[in-house]
């Protein structure tokens, strides 16, 4: 299927596009909310401003995409593919990245508020300055990640013992 075809099908109101392959396709500020594309592949696909609220993104491949601006608000990204991919002033609020993958993602200034992270690859990925408010965190990889410029306080339980992955918690982000 071409992007023209995607597209007129979606204005449709067909919203199952589940396996579909659009490697590198360019949907700049494309309306997809409540979309179904589990196990797509967008893979280095051009998503910048997109709204994709809602979406069902799991298993799918956006490897190198451009996310900048998305809004993923309320979306299923478990197990997603994000390796590379630029998030940053993404809005993923109440996500759940369960699985993902996300490692050298850039997620500078992205809102991550009330978000799952449960077993989340995060290594050398750019949180500088993200929101993670009230999100849920449970066995993540933070080393080497990029951290600067962002503080906060843990709740719930104890510190980890080591530093390179957390145990279950609650964090609240912020100025307390």
């Amino acid at each position: 299927m071409d992007i023209q075809e995607f597209l007129h099908e979606y204005n449709r109101g067909d919203r199952n596009f589940s396996g579909l392959r659009l490697h590198g396709v360019d949907l700049r500020s494309a309306s997809l909310s409540s979309i179904d594309l589990s196990g797509a592949d967008l893979s280095g696909a051009d998503l910048s401003g997109a709204d994709l609220s809602r979406a069902n993104l799991e298993r799918a491949n956006l490897t190198d995409a451009d996310l900048v601006g998305a809004d993923l608000s309320g979306a299923n990204l478990k197990h997603i593919n994000l390796i590379g991919a630029d998030l940053s002033r993404a809005s993923l609020v109440g996500v759940d990245l369960s699985y993902a993958d996300l490692r050298t993602a850039d997620l500078e200034q992205a809102d991550l508020q009330g978000a799952v992270l449960c077993e989340v690859a995060l290594s050398g990925a750019n949180l500088t300055y993200t929101n993670l408010a009230n999100a849920w965190i449970e066995n993540i990889d933070l080393t080497p990640a990029e951290l600067d410029h962002t503080s906060g306080r843990w709740v719930g339980s104890e510190v980890a013992d080591n530093a390179a992955t957390t145990s279950s918690r609650w964090i609240s982000w912020g100025l307390h």
